[in-house]
């Protein structure tokens, strides 16, 4: 990455109202994994949206109700255009990417599951990655299956020997973890599980922010992520599906909308997406969604992905060299925007309540990671995670506010 880019992208703080407001001003904002900042594009388009054009979707026949249909329907063009998806059609608004994931597990992997059949996930996947699978297996009789890590925090695929078995319905995992940081070889796995015709979901909530995903390239079936974790709104995330899987997925949620004609006995659903989109649209946090989207692009995906590897390594090289820290899982050359470490003797919680009274924003806990926790021996960590606003500034607070940490728990 050059040094001009570099610089263009160490100003972008100023893009974020928060960040920049007196109350906030000593601010090192490193909990991106848990959920980013909003740039005054993303703020002033969902205000924009309130003040000049906000009606129902979908349902009046009136020019403004029509305006906000066709503002509602281009943002959904935007997000399939963001990810390289061939069809608008292909996007489903959610409100989470934890509902993407249990309108995948609940209204198409439920019906095809069978006695012994497998779902597998990796061992370092979160809370809302592993437990609609192992609901699910449990409901239908199948075994959950879990891809084992090596001790760098890369995937054990040679010891998943039944991974691609005739037995296996669905593979699940994310495209980064979100304790450990390392970027997951979700391209190669997915063309291999194609050439067997076995479905892949990536949860993407903690690459799509920094990473340039192409749903074509990657040749996923499912993917899921959330606006709230790329500089848009809090409740409203988006499912990706080839074509065909959607023609194969029942609705989640049932009511209107998603409808098209319902007597006392049947009932018929809309055209995809509209039958996976009941009650009132979210119109006003999808505008929002598209212009985190416009902002992105505006930078850029390949210099946003240089900059946030950049400050992750800087960071954990930094980290490395500190008596009585550890990293929980080494820098390689596929880690990502988070780091997690602990300091023997000193509780996480306490590690992150010293960081914030020094300014520096993290999150400790486990991370709604309970499953890599418990193989790792830990039941927390602290973790600082990287963003586009984040400068060599919040690495060297981090630094500090770490050194105060071993001064005060000397």
């Amino acid at each position: 990455m050059s040094e001009s880019a570099f610089l263009l992208l160490e100003n972008k703080i100023a893009d974020f109202p928060l960040l920049q407001s007196a109350q906030h001003s000593c601010l090192h904002y490193l909990d991106n994994a848990a959920t980013t900042q909003k740039p005054a594009s993303v703020i002033s388009a969902m205000a924009d949206c309130y003040q000049s054009c906000y009606a129902p979707i979908h349902r009046g026949l009136y020019p403004l109700a029509a305006a906000a249909t066709a503002l509602y329907e281009n943002s959904r063009v935007k997000l399939a255009g963001f990810i390289g998806a061939e069809k608008s059609e292909q996007i489903v608004f959610t409100r989470s990417t934890t509902e993407a994931i249990n309108m995948v597990a609940w209204g198409w992997a439920r019906n095809r599951l069978q006695a012994g059949d497998y779902i597998w996930v990796t061992r370092m996947e979160h809370h809302s990655n592993f437990l609609p699978w192992q609901r699910i297996c449990k409901l239908c009789n199948a075994k959950l299956r879990i891809i084992e890590l090596h001790e760098d925090g890369t995937l054990n695929l040679d010891a998943a020997t039944e991974l691609f078995s005739k037995r296996t319905r669905l593979i699940a995992l994310c495209h980064v973890s979100n304790v450990l940081g390392g970027v997951n070889p979700v391209g190669a796995l997915c063309e291999q599980a194609a050439a067997l015709n076995i479905p892949v979901l990536v949860d993407a909530a903690q690459s799509v922010a920094h990473i340039p995903i192409d749903v074509g390239v990657l040749d996923c079936d499912f993917l899921v992520f959330s606006a709230h974790k790329m500089y848009g709104p809090t409740g409203i995330g988006a499912l990706y599906a080839k074509s065909a899987r959607l023609e194969e997925m029942e609705p989640l949620l049932l009511g209107g909308g998603m409808v098209d004609e319902v007597s006392d006995e049947t009932r018929s659903w809309s055209a995809i997406p509209a039958r996976f989109e009941a009650g009132s649209p979210n119109l006003a946090d999808a505008v929002g969604f598209a212009a985190a989207v416009d902002y992105l692009g505006g930078i850029g995906m390949r210099r946003i992905e240089a900059h946030v590897d950049s400050l992750t390594r800087r960071a954990g090289a930094a980290l490395a060299r500190i008596d009585g820290l550890r990293l929980i899982a080494p820098m390689t050359p596929t880690s990502a925007s988070i780091i997690s470490f602990d300091m023997p003797g000193i509780h996480p919680h306490d590690i992150a309540q010293v960081l914030g009274e020094c300014g520096v924003a993290v999150r400790a806990g486990h991370h709604c990671c309970q499953p890599l926790m418990h193989s790792l021996g830990l039941s927390a960590t602290t973790r600082a995670s990287f963003g586009v606003y984040n400068r060599q500034d919040d690495i060297d607070a981090l630094l500090a506010a770490i050194d105060r940490v071993r001064r005060l728990f000397a």
